[in-house]
């Protein structure tokens, strides 16, 4: 499939955006992994750039630009549908609690409203004491003691406007294609030349990255979720009051109207992706609002609700270029995702289609972020507790390198880290569960028999880690035929379900006939791997360094390869390089080079030839203190890795003197 655009991310941004292009001429393609769990769905729909009181003057002046083109862009969507999108400039009111607070917040609010520069409007804001404000808005708590008035800030419906744009981007001939993941950019030379997919690779002339608190996943982006739950209540039959007509944006809590329920909203919780709405966050909701709005203490609660929406360091959006030439940001809204989509989208196609970079859009350009410490990866962030005491000397303050990698992607599943551990030969499972937490693996290898007949080593192996973080690498150890190992693979598999992995269909695959050297049996490899393709296995074949196999493997289906770099538990390291060499060249899955890597600058080196993943175990559980081997192993793979996407200087016949002769001074 192949289409002019394609723009990742169906959500209020992704979509806009697509309505823009497409209205302008051009093919345009979205994919969504899930429309309705997009941040759309679970804002309120505030347009309130003043109420906000945004402090940044190129975020207030965007917000302002985006607010002023509402009624004009709403008006052009409910033409294209036939549908109602609920835009009302209602004006917001903010009261306040305290008068020393309302007092102080006049002259900071106001001068915040004043204009950014020459050409941008200022925005009006009406001070109301206690004695206005509530005779202006009946049935606000008795301590409030005054507010902001803003009349120009506005809301839509949320949902409704949701809906609108998905139907208006469907009736002018924008391909929308919902439930389709996208894992990985692939990046040549500066250039993405396809993303890959749940359902395979598409190309495109142009790509734009809008998926909200998802785009960390596939670029080295500050964009992290910040959940929000929310609620509604029902406005009954029976209310004696006067129902609620103004937008109240209180301290920590909003108010939103609609026609016959108040939304209540939201916390701000930095808790990564972690679903479902809890009583405390239900509770400091529902708290702040009565206080505020005291009768809605009677109202029924209608529904409950969470999202994540896309927050950077600086909580400002990310926009305009990136470093491939082909490849536009519009992420990281925050907050301010629903108001600022028309601006957005007015933007990004002006500097797609007519190549005008509008000046504002340097405020809002990802390097703002490259003299700060982030990283898109756990490998280089987390701090181990190891054994001795001591904490190698590692500091995350350094800024991003100029260097992009893509995420590992094996089977269709994406991980991060590029080294995996083992869980065998370890002293003691506390050592074990140390060495895994300090090498920031995310995929662990565990020997099926010896978990099942807890051999030495292994009894409460499968309960001492958390498999909702790691991935179980289930293995054949011991197998001596292809039929021994098709079993066990199958053992594998509901071990992996049984603690919870229902998904988990990986196995290492180990046929092994001979005792003394430990050298895998390439016949029976290929012939177990032939039949657990067919059952569904991602297989992941453990094999001597040989090119024709490891392609012959691959033909038939397997997730990766997995060369020896020498034999298992031997620490003699690379013994193999030509031929693991050979074997990257062609391959077309990823490489693991498995087995014989003795010490970290082994290991920096087969990533220097360009492997994708090193399997690591005797390595970091033979060593004396095992936890810190596993950091360095973990450093040493990261070093590896960012030298083979440098490149290495061109080797040499002679000197080249690094500080040159030309322009000194002569005696």
């Amino acid at each position: 499939m192949t289409s002019e655009i394609v723009i990742i991310g169906g959500g209020i941004i992704g979509l806009a955006i697509a309505i823009e292009l497409k209205l302008r001429g051009t093919n345009v393609t979205v994919f969504c992994r899930n429309f309705q769990a997009a941040a759309t769905h679970a804002a309120a729909g505030m347009l309130a750039p003043d109420a906000e009181n945004i402090h940044n003057g190129a975020m207030r002046s965007l917000c302002w630009r985006s607010r002023a083109l509402y009624p004009d862009w709403t008006h052009k969507l409910e033409e294209l549908t036939g549908l109602n999108t609920g835009y009302r400039p209602c004006g917001i009111l903010t009261p306040f609690f305290e008068e020393s607070r309302g007092a102080g917040e006049q002259g900071s609010r106001r001068a915040s409203l004043s204009p950014s520069s020459s050409s941008s409007p200022s925005s009006p804001a009406y001070w109301l004491n206690k004695e206005a404000i509530h005779q202006y808005q009946p049935g606000l708590g008795a301590e409030v003691v005054g507010g902001w008035w803003y009349p120009e800030d506005a809301q839509v419906d949320n949902k409704a406007l949701a809906h609108a744009l998905w139907t208006a981007a469907e009736s002018i001939g924008v391909k929308l294609k919902d439930g389709i993941t996208v894992e990985a950019f692939l990046q040549q030379q500066g250039q993405v030349v396809g993303v890959q997919t749940n359902a395979g690779v598409i190309r495109a002339a142009h790509y734009i990255l809008a998926s909200g608190a998802w785009s960390n996943e596939l670029l080295a982006l500050p964009v992290l979720p910040r959940k929000g739950q929310m609620l509604s209540v029902r406005i009954p039959e029976f209310a004696s009051e006067l129902p609620l007509k103004r937008v109240l944006f209180g301290q920590d809590i909003y108010i939103v109207p609609r026609r016959d329920r108040l939304i209540i909203g939201a916390t701000s919780e930095a808790v990564g992706f972690s679903p479902n709405n809890t009583p405390e966050g239900i509770q400091t909701l529902l708290q702040a609002a009565i206080r505020l709005y005291p009768q809605l203490k009677h109202y029924p609660i209608e529904e409950l609700w969470w999202g994540f929406r896309p927050a950077t360091p600086d909580e400002l959006p990310i926009l305009g270029t990136s470093y491939c030439q082909n490849l536009t940001l519009a992420t990281g809204h925050y907050r301010n995702g629903i108001l600022l989509a028309p601006v957005t989208a007015t933007l990004i196609a002006d500097f797609i289609l007519e190549q005008k970079s509008d000046p504002i859009l340097s405020d809002f350009h990802y390097s703002r972020f490259q003299s700060q410490p982030f990283t898109s990866t756990p490998m280089l962030t987390h701090s181990a507790n190891f054994s001795n005491g001591h904490h190698p000397a590692i500091s995350p303050q350094h800024p991003p390198l100029p260097v992009q990698d893509s995420p590992l992607i094996i089977a269709g599943k994406t991980f991060q880290s590029r080294l995996m551990t083992g869980t065998g030969k370890y002293r003691s499972i506390e050592e074990m569960q140390q060495s895994v937490a300090a090498s920031d693996c995310q995929i662990v290898t565990v020997a099926v028999r010896r978990v099942q007949t807890k051999a030495p080593g292994h009894e409460g192996l499968a309960e001492a880690l958390d498999w909702t973080k790691i991935w179980m690498l289930p293995n054949t150890a011991g197998c001596q035929t292809a039929e021994e190992a098709i079993r066990v693979a199958r053992l594998g598999r509901e071990m992996a379900k049984l603690l919870g992995q229902e998904d988990n269909n990986f196995v290492k695959l180990e046929v092994i006939p001979d005792l003394k050297y430990l050298l895998p049996d390439p016949i029976g490899t290929l012939q177990a791997a032939e039949q657990l393709v067919k059952e569904g296995f991602a297989v992941l074949p453990y094999i001597n360094a040989d090119p024709m196999l490891a392609k012959r493997l691959e033909e038939v289906g397997c997730a990766t390869v997995m060369p020896l770099a020498s034999p298992i538990g031997s620490g003699q390291g690379l013994k193999t390089t030509a031929n693991i060499q050979i074997i990257i060249e062609n391959a077309g899955v990823p490489v693991v080079v498995d087995a014989g890597i003795g010490s970290p600058s082994e290991a920096a080196q087969a990533m220097e030839l360009g492997a994708d993943v090193l399997l690591i175990n005797s390595a970091i559980a033979l060593s004396p203190n095992p936890a810190a081997m596993a950091r360095a192993m973990n450093l040493a793979t990261v070093a590896g890795r960012l030298a083979y996407l440098a490149g290495r200087m061109p080797i040499k016949h002679y000197a080249n003197p690094s500080s040159p002769l030309t322009g000194t001074i002569t005696s």
